[in-house]
């Protein structure tokens, strides 16, 4: 499995400057309580630990998979269980998994789907969070390493092929689609967000967004969701 953040990872202004996005950052965790149930869970590229402390409230044992050593170290001083590698944890010993913007830094992605099913108790849960749209492949997603974005049927297929069965798909923040493509066309090529305006979005535009998806999110979004089941 060959990752970009093995090597160290280069976006960290913007992981920090997305600690800003309150609404987003309590959506995610939702996604979690919704979708995963069990004693054991893991947080499959922890980053700064913003939803695996959420989680360890809910959970009664939450695995960070972390391999940055500066988030590595972290989120060991925050008082996380972490591992820097997906080889660290046994085989069939967790109920369920979420990741977060993680699988796109990830060269042989399907590879690692693999893995993570292999990871999961029989009938365990899989919850993933990417963003969506090759069109919107920015300066943004260079500096932190993306190799791609994923488009539904593109990501459902891979899923399947790594033996899961699909129990959700959908995208998720229509707005912040066109966000992301005015981002593109005029947001310069530094790649770095701005937190002022991570704020604003997740203020003022962010829970419109979230209104819309429920018409919308069968056909786009910035971002998609996708649960899967291991049989």
């Amino acid at each position: 499995m060959t990752s970009n953040v093995e090597a160290g990872y280069t976006g960290l202004e913007n992981l920090e400057a997305m600690e800003h996005a309150h609404k987003y950052n309590a959506f995610l965790h939702g996604l979690i309580r919704e979708h995963l149930t069990g004693r054991e869970i893991m947080d499959f590229g922890a980053g700064a630990g913003t939803f695996a402390i959420l989680a360890s409230s809910d959970y009664g044992r939450v695995v960070c998979v972390e391999p940055d050593g500066v988030l590595h170290d972290h989120l060991r001083q925050a008082g996380l269980e972490v591992v820097k590698e997906l080889a660290a944890v046994a085989e069939c010993s967790v109920d369920a998994i979420y990741s977060f913007n993680v699988l796109e830094h990830i060269e042989d992605d399907e590879g690692a789907l693999s893995e993570l099913q292999r990871r999961l108790r029989s009938g365990g849960k899989l919850l993933l969070y990417v963003p969506a749209f090759n069109l919107l492949y920015s300066a943004m997603d260079r500096k932190v390493g993306h190799f791609r974005r994923y488009r539904r049927r593109e990501l459902e297929e891979r899923v399947r092929r790594a033996g899961f069965e699909i129990a959700l798909s959908r995208y998720a923040d229509s707005l912040g689609f066109f966000a992301a493509l005015a981002y593109k066309l005029v947001g310069g090529d530094s790649g770095v967000i701005d937190p002022r305006s991570v704020r604003l979005y997740d203020t003022f535009v962010f829970p419109v967004s979230r209104w819309l998806d429920r018409l919308v999110g069968a056909w786009f979004g910035k971002n998609l969701v996708v649960v899967a089941r291991k049989p």
